[in-house]
């Protein structure tokens, strides 16, 4: 089984809005932050938003303003929400989080395999 698994993306018009879900197992969702990564066209992944197990968000300024992370711990989900979309978001998005692995703490990284969206001008 997969430890996050995304959903939601597609093919929006410019302005737009669309919901991107990421469904976590178990051991993925009670642990660090989780975060939504893209990698747009020939650049290299960028961080979008993040949630803390506590409902703490940060979001990076490209969306900053048009975009919401929440988390839903009764489904072990966390969504992204995007309005007034642009061109410039046409991305892969992914899921990610830090799973710890032992009593000491170490931890391996988990990415979903991620969702496409594309925002057509």
């Amino acid at each position: 089984q997969a430890d996050l698994v995304e959903s939601g993306g597609g093919l929006v018009q410019r302005g737009g809005s669309l919901r991107l879900s990421c469904v976590a197992s178990r051991r993925a969702f009670r642990g660090d932050r989780m975060k939504w990564y893209r990698q747009c066209p020939g650049k290299e992944r960028e961080l979008v938003a993040s949630i803390s197990t506590a409902g703490t968000a940060t979001y990076a300024d490209s969306v900053r303003g048009r975009a919401a992370i929440s988390r839903d711990n009764a489904k072990n989900t966390v969504y992204l929400e995007m309005n007034a979309l642009k061109p410039e978001d046409t991305a892969v998005y992914y899921c990610n989080t830090r799973v710890v692995v032992n009593v000491e703490g170490a931890f391996v990284e988990v990415w979903g395999q991620g969702t496409s969206v594309t925002v057509s001008s």
